[in-house]
């Protein structure tokens, strides 16, 4: 050491001595020393060298720098604090890397260390850009935690996307979306219409298709406002006002009316026609385009598929309805929830027209519920919807006819139609919430709208609705509160404080758990910006509202994987003196962990096996959450054994996660999702089953089904963004422990399993289309005709026990009086009649098993 702080020996010699330090401290344990003595030996300490002290203090050096830019990054002044030799020395590690083509650890390092200009000669001098840009997107998702500097890579991501000699369309649009940039989107999409080459206006269609995938409503109105209209000759000034109105209204006109959808397209052609071909064809483009971004373009596809691939079964919903007593009106409504489910978006309202006085006995809520449930079997059904609805819609004029149960029910069905798609229905709902005071068609309104106009943040329609939140009545502010939140999802408004102040201010508890939900929604995805109103919620002395942080910590971190957000749920899963919101904290972590599925089993896994029941509640949801539709192993023998819990509301938490999971798994992949059918089977056909756990199983055997088969639940798009309404759907969803009516949402985050093509004419075409997983692996379940027969062979054991006494002692008496009395006929026949009446009794009993 005094060797090296002498300075009159040689510079050579110091430098050695250095080196020959830092290895006695290496080897002492003193990595600290050890890598300040190796930043003295200057270029005597060789950065290709292959040993441990080499790696272990480059690896240390790594952290130290990454750690000092990142501070940096974040305070102005700790810039100036990195030691020189440390950054040379991190930078010869990056060119050594590049040198050696390791472009993916040179990436890493880049990125760690906040060198974006590193990050960008790694990418461009790599032989394949393509791999390495999505290899680094997927990095910057996955673990580049703060939210701004994200955006900083994307940013430089998107610059050198632009550079490539054939531009990543695909990509670089999706990197624009996560930036928040519709103009660069439209310019894309503006640039391929206009290109001659057809194969550009596919790709431009493609581009369209993808960014629909991530249902970020407000971003894609802003891209199609912002595409310019086609130009036209002078001679006709009307033109350009003229040609962007029809576009709009054919995307609302019918589709069944296919003469206007042609009318307007050749109206357009003949206005344009002494304009340029070029114009023609942009103009025929555009409309596509806007179609498709609008999402009608992939809503009636949709629609076609669940509606001809519909292979839902009634037999099982029969089952149900025959095994819930008429008395149970918590099962009864379950049962008309399965059944929207089980049909979300197919239109098939069979069983409901079949039992339409069983249906009838649905009152009050219950009414409500079976309206909205239309909502949900036609979701999409966008040309329709008003008129399907039309029945049940409060009619004009003051008090309207119907029941304002079933009326609140529709405007609610309504939203549910036109969820984030509202363009057309938003202002029907408004003069319905207007012309109303009757706080349950409010509560519908209110939900409708907020479905309707879903993320579009639009100040009239926050105004209405404030004003119903502002009268004060529970149930109109509850859902007040609940689509304020809706309405502003993502935009971390100024809004959030007033709502948290009325929160404050009112006694009603239902209103202050819809603001506190609402305030949630509005922080969707803002990671750390929203840090102080979390701050804020999870420290309020009421609990609801800091039942309302929990929500917020999980949404503003959505699908983040973060670790401060993880540390702080687990937090309050054990130490808050709530129980709601120890149960929300757990669910949570579902949210925050979706994008990493097989996390989550390991995380929840001791907090399932709490003495608490509503944080084994939570921890079966977080689970149904974050790994719906996977199948995971894991997740499933987790859940395993809470579907069998001594608490009813456990089990019932454990059979809705355990079908979110299985959604769309069959039995050839995983043998135990034919277990879970027949164990929900029985739970239904159990006379002496809690009605929670009942009503568990009959909310499962819908979600297992849902969409006749076809749909899972997707929180991911293909290219790895979160689906807004998706995550939005089952966040509400999550609610229903207090509101049954909220189920409904969780049709929000059903995507189909389908393969569509298309061609240039957005037709689908007839195409083969080559698979390499078995069939075996995707076939639908076999239609339920077998448990009839198994029950048959079930009933004598059950039916026996009771009426086989009965049949011996009829039949006793009978022999006894045929005897004793042989001469009267009359009396012979009267105990016929009893032997009759035993048997009719077992016949019933049997007819009531099945």
């Amino acid at each position: 050491e005094s060797l090296y702080e002498d300075e009159e020996f040689g510079q050579h010699q110091r430098q050695l001595a250095a080196l020959l330090v830092s290895k006695v401290f290496y080897y002492l344990g003193e990595l600290n020393d050890s890598l300040s003595y190796a930043l003295g030996a200057g270029p005597l300490f060789d950065v290709s060298e292959d040993s441990d002290h080499v790696h272990t203090l480059l690896a240390k050096a790594i952290d130290e720098y990454a750690s000092f830019r990142s501070k940096a990054a974040e305070s102005s002044d700790e810039a100036a604090k990195v030691d020189p030799r440390l950054e040379e020395i991190v930078e010869r590690m990056l060119d050594k890397c590049i040198m050696d083509r390791k472009y993916q650890q040179a990436m890493g390092i880049a990125i760690e260390c906040r060198r974006l200009d590193k990050l960008e000669e790694a990418i461009t001098r790599s032989e394949n850009v393509h791999a390495i840009l999505a290899y680094c997107t997927h990095v910057s998702h996955s673990f580049v935690y703060r939210r701004e500097y994200r955006r900083e890579v994307l940013r430089l991501l998107v610059k050198v996307y632009q550079k490539l000699p054939s531009p990543d369309y695909l990509s670089t649009s999706q990197c624009l979306m996560f930036l928040d940039e519709p103009e660069g989107v439209a310019n894309i999409l503006e640039k391929l219409l206009r290109s001659e080459n057809k194969e550009d206006a596919l790709l431009a269609f493609q581009v369209a298709f993808d960014l629909v995938e991530n249902e970020h409503q407000a971003f894609l109105l802003n891209v199609r406002d912002r595409l310019s209209a086609p130009k036209s000759l002078p001679s006709e000034p009307v033109q350009p006002g003229s040609t962007n109105p029809a576009p709009a209204e054919n995307e609302n006109s019918t589709a069944s009316e296919d003469v206007q959808m042609t009318d307007g397209s050749s109206a357009i052609t003949t206005n344009v026609h002494e304009a340029d071909p070029k114009e023609v064809m942009y103009a025929e483009r555009l409309m596509k385009v806007k179609g498709i971004l609008s999402g009608e373009t992939s809503i009636q596809l949709t629609l076609q598929f669940l509606y001809s691939h519909n292979k839902s079964d009634l037999l099982i919903l029969k089952t149900i309805k025959q095994s819930v007593e008429m008395r149970n009106s918590v099962c009864h409504s379950a049962t008309i929830y399965a059944n929207a489910i089980m049909h979300a978006g197919t239109t098939v309202d069979t069983f409901l027209r079949d039992n339409l006085d069983w249906l009838s006995r649905a009152t009050n809520w219950a009414k409500f519920s079976a309206t909205a449930g239309l909502g949900v079997i036609h979701r999409g059904h966008l040309q329709q919807g008003r008129s399907l609805m039309a029945p049940y819609l409060p009619q004009g004029g003051a008090g309207g006819g119907g029941s304002p149960y079933s009326e609140g029910g529709a405007l609610y069905a309504l939203g549910l139609i036109h969820a984030n798609h509202g363009e057309g229905i938003k202002q029907f709902l408004r003069d319905s919430l207007r012309n109303t005071n009757v706080e349950v068609i409010q509560h519908g309104a209110c939900l409708g709208l907020g479905l309707a106009a879903l993320g579009t943040a639009d100040e009239e329609i926050y105004e209405d609705i404030k004003s119903v939140l502002y009268t004060d009545s529970a149930v109109a502010g509850e859902a007040a509160g609940i689509s304020i939140g809706l309405l502003m999802v993502g935009t971390a408004s100024e809004k959030a404080s007033e709502m948290l102040a009325y929160a404050h201010e009112t006694q009603h508890e239902k209103i202050i758990r819809g603001l506190a939900l609402g305030i949630a929604l509005t922080v969707y995805g803002r990671e750390e910006e929203a840090d102080t109103l979390i701050e804020q919620m999870t420290r309020d002395q009421d609990p609801i509202i800091r039942y309302g942080g929990m929500y917020a910590l999980a949404l503003a971190y959505r699908g983040t994987a973060n670790n401060k957000a993880i540390r702080q749920l687990l937090h309050f899963a054990v130490s808050d003196v709530s129980d709601d919101v120890r149960r929300t904290a757990v669910l949570a972590l579902g949210f925050v962990l979706y994008s990493e599925p097989e996390q989550t089993p390991r995380i929840v896994s001791l907090l399932s096996e709490s003495y608490n029941p509503h944080v084994r509640y939570g921890a079966a949801l977080a689970v149904g959450i974050s790994c719906a539709g996977t199948g995971l192993s894991e997740a499933i023998s987790l859940l395993e054994p809470l579907t069998s819990d001594v608490v009813d509301f456990v089990r019932q938490g454990a059979l809705i996660a355990m079908a979110m999971v299985m959604i769309q798994i069959n039995e050839a992949s995983d043998s135990r999702v034919g277990t879970f059918r027949r164990q929900l089977e029985k739970i239904i056909l159990d006379k002496h089953e809690d009605t929670m756990s009942k009503m568990g199983a009959i909310l499962a055997s819908g979600i297992l089904d849902a969409g006749g088969r076809n749909v899972t639940i997707r929180l991911l798009s293909k290219t790895k963004h979160d689906k807004i309404t998706a995550v939005v759907g089952l966040a509400v969803f999550s609610q229903f422990w207090y509101w049954y009516p909220l189920i409904y949402f969780v049709s929000l985050s059903f995507s189909p399993t389908a393969f569509i093509g298309l061609n240039y004419d957005l037709k689908v075409p007839r195409f083969e289309f080559l698979s390499h997983a078995k069939p075996s692996l995707f076939e639908y379940p076999k239609p339920t005709t077998v448990p009839t027969t198994t029950s048959a062979v079930k009933l004598p054991t059950a039916v026996l026990s009771t009426s086989a006494k009965a049949k011996a002692r009829a039949k006793k008496e009978a022999e006894q009086k045929a005897n004793a009395e042989k001469s009267s006929g009359a009396e012979s026949s009267s105990s016929a009649s009893i032997t009759g009446k035993g048997k009719s009794s077992s016949e019933k009993d049997g007819e009531a098993m099945q």
